[in-house]
């Protein structure tokens, strides 16, 4: 009948030894958390400094844009008053 006693008592210190030894490993301590929120807000300053750059980086293109819609402009009223001189150039030739 002892041994039937002994069974049990051993099993539930097994259970509480197991327990108790996933229980310490199983949670995250203080530090850990800390560690981990401190590369969360890591990420999110390099994601927010990406943004940043990224935007600065449209702001140029949208310059460079009307940088190069100007000097299409300019070149088409270039090329329209070539050709009105060159016209007038080529009608007093054939006056001659």
């Amino acid at each position: 009948m002892k041994e039937k006693n002994k069974h049990p008592v051993r099993m539930l210190t097994l259970v509480v030894v197991a327990g108790t030894c996933i229980g310490l490993t199983g949670c995250a301590t203080t530090g850990q958390f800390e560690e981990l929120q401190n590369k969360i807000n890591a990420v999110a300053a390099d994601a927010a400094a990406a943004k940043a750059e990224a935007a600065a980086a449209n702001a140029k293109a949208n310059d460079a844009v009307r940088i190069a819609d100007e000097a299409n402009r300019r070149s088409e009223k270039t090329e329209s008053e070539t050709k009105s001189r060159l016209d007038n150039m080529f009608k007093k030739s054939m006056y001659k």
